[in-house]
């Protein structure tokens, strides 16, 4: 059977799978990543690739494609990446340099388009075709599918929700990761208790901390009001919540609910399904696979 090699490139690991065009997960490899050094991350990318190739579990499979995900932007144009988590602001010839050491066809996208496409093939967005992943973490993007269509933008910008501008009070900090990602996603929730981690504020909240439920709440309103505006400029079927902070989606999920019912367009608000990533953290790796297998014409 035909499969492909997904690889979820991400700021801090390195995750490759070999993935047949059902679905399966047939071989899963996890590694700190290269970071800093393009020349290295590009080697140790292109090492995982042949020890997957070589690996005694796949039997009669055949791998025939590579999909690569990326924290950052990718231009389809160019073969460039700009991620600054991996090795700075540069832009880097990544596609170029990967098929420098290997034969076979390559596709790459950000990690936010790999996501909403493994949710939309095969978890909590299975059959929708107006899509909106949004990964809540350290920061705050989305993966948007409208009409079926991945929506990248002129340059692979779009999504990069966590610049909303939801307070008209300026801070130093928006001009660095964006108003809506400042006050809503990990590092936000954790300076407004004082914290040093969203999880410390988690814990406190869970164990009665009246002023840790309150910081809570305040970044579930900003929350509320960031998806208000993403129904009301996209109208999607669904939007899937994922990443870290939905750990805690227990104490959030209400807040949310009834924020982004007050601020959007409530049309569009009452159709609206807010669901939780059924395939986390390999949401991304399952968008890779899709990709080259779309690549490929595998899959329709």
């Amino acid at each position: 059977m035909d499969a492909v090699l997904a690889i979820d490139l991400g700021g801090t690991k390195l995750t490759t799978a070999v993935v047949d065009a059902t679905g399966r997960i047939l071989y899963r490899k996890k590694l700190a990543v290269e970071r800093g050094d393009v020349r290295m991350c590009v080697e140790q990318l292109t090492e995982a690739v042949r020890d997957a190739i070589a690996s005694p579990n796949l039997g009669q499979e055949q791998i025939r494609a590579i999909g690569v995900i990326v924290p950052g932007i990718y231009s389809a144009e160019t073969g460039n990446v700009w991620a600054p988590n991996l090795w700075g602001h540069e832009q880097v010839p990544l596609r170029t340099e990967l098929e420098r050491g290997l034969t076979l066809p390559i596709v790459i996208d950000s990690d936010r388009a790999g996501c909403v496409l493994g949710e939309q093939w095969l978890g909590a967005a299975r059959g929708f075709d107006d899509v909106v992943f949004l990964s809540l973490g350290t920061g705050i993007g989305a993966g948007i599918i409208v009409g079926g269509h991945l929506l990248r933008g002129s340059a692979g910008i779009a999504g990069a929700v966590g610049w909303f501008a939801l307070n008209k009070q300026h801070q130093e900090i928006y001009k660095h990761v964006g108003c809506w990602e400042a006050e809503s996603a990990g590092p936000g929730l954790a300076r407004r208790f004082g914290a040093a981690s969203a999880e410390e504020v988690v814990a406190a909240a869970r164990n009665g901390n009246t002023l840790a439920k309150d910081a809570v709440q305040e970044s579930a309103r900003y929350l509320g009001m960031g998806i208000a505006n993403i129904v009301s400029i996209l109208n999607p079927q669904v939007i899937v919540l994922g990443g870290g902070l939905m750990q805690a989606a227990d104490l959030f999920l209400d807040t949310v609910s009834q924020e982004m019912a007050k601020w959007a367009q409530p049309v569009a608000a009452r159709q609206l399904r807010i669901e939780i990533t059924a395939l986390g953290e390999d949401a991304g790796l399952l968008g890779a696979a899709r990709l080259a297998l779309g690549n490929l014409a595998l899959i329709a």
